[in-house]
């Protein structure tokens, strides 16, 4: 006789099916409560900062807040006990997001004013792209996912250059305008180099003298460059990663779960794991 599967067995299915069948209609209804609850408390953390309506309806708004809050950690760990490797859910991105959005109310009760960090939540917007399914979608958030990791390493030099360059123009900065400008030591300075090579210019600190002018409009010029490079080693490596991935991008249906968004040369469906037919 064959084991019959026990009550909690059947439990585990059934919410399995819920929370991770983007192509079933239960699934695609709670992924849609979902995301309608993750927006609903957003609204409500910033409308809690508004002064004149947290006056008036703290009480209300925070325990909207705490109602959602203990939904969200009843489908955290309904997530973990329903998939055979929960540790695998646990340390993957949407996990550690999904964790992210339940502690911020938590930590409030130590400390008080934490509650504002439950914005955090915003970041479950992701979950758009899997419950929307599109495939274009899909492969193009690959891609840039792909050319990000490709440039990590010339943009890590990158940032190391700048560093050291902005340590370096402060100190000059710091040497050329003295105190009387504002330039009170060398951290002044580099603050200063940071705001006038991003182009955001607070006008707090400002070179009086000519050649702390001279440096000044450099550094303005140098900044526009540094905005351009990383903008470019990201754009070269998605242009290579398209090139490559148009190449062998053919939709591939499983048969099962009826997904479409795979590569030619992928063998399993991602969503339900079922054997790909072979083109």
């Amino acid at each position: 006789m064959k084991n019959r599967k026990s009550k909690y067995e059947i439990f585990r299915e059934k919410i399995k099916i819920i929370l991770y069948g983007t192509n079933t209609i239960l699934g695609r209804m709670f992924d849609l409560v979902l995301l309608g609850l993750i927006l609903l408390s957003v609204l409500l953390i910033m409308l809690d900062t508004v002064e004149g309506i947290s006056h008036k309806y703290h009480t209300q708004l925070l325990i909207c807040e705490w109602i959602i809050t203990v939904f969200f950690t009843i489908e955290y760990i309904l997530r973990i006990i329903s998939i055979q490797k929960p540790v695998k859910y646990v340390f993957s991105f949407y996990g550690i997001i999904d964790l992210l959005a339940v502690l911020p109310m938590y930590l409030s009760i130590f400390f008080p004013g934490a509650s504002v960090l439950s914005v955090v939540r915003a970041l479950r917007f992701f979950r758009l792209f899997k419950i929307l399914h599109i495939p274009q979608i899909s492969h193009q958030s690959a891609q840039l996912r792909d050319a990000i990791e490709a440039s990590k390493e010339k943009i890590l030099v990158f940032i190391y250059f700048v560093l050291i360059s902005t340590v370096i123009i402060g100190t000059i900065m710091y040497l050329v305008e003295g105190k009387e400008s504002g330039f009170t030591s060398i951290p002044m300075g580099i603050y200063w180099t940071i705001v006038t090579l991003t182009t955001v210019g607070y006008g707090d600190i400002s070179p009086q003298s000519p050649l702390g002018q001279f440096i000044a409009a450099l550094v303005m010029i140098l900044g526009y460059g540094i905005i351009a490079v990383p903008t470019g080693i990201v754009t070269a490596e998605f242009a290579k990663t398209s090139l490559k991935n148009n190449a062998v991008n053919t939709k591939k249906t499983c048969k099962k779960c009826q997904s479409q968004v795979h590569f030619d040369n992928a063998k399993y469906c991602y969503q339900c794991g079922t054997e790909l037919p072979i083109n």
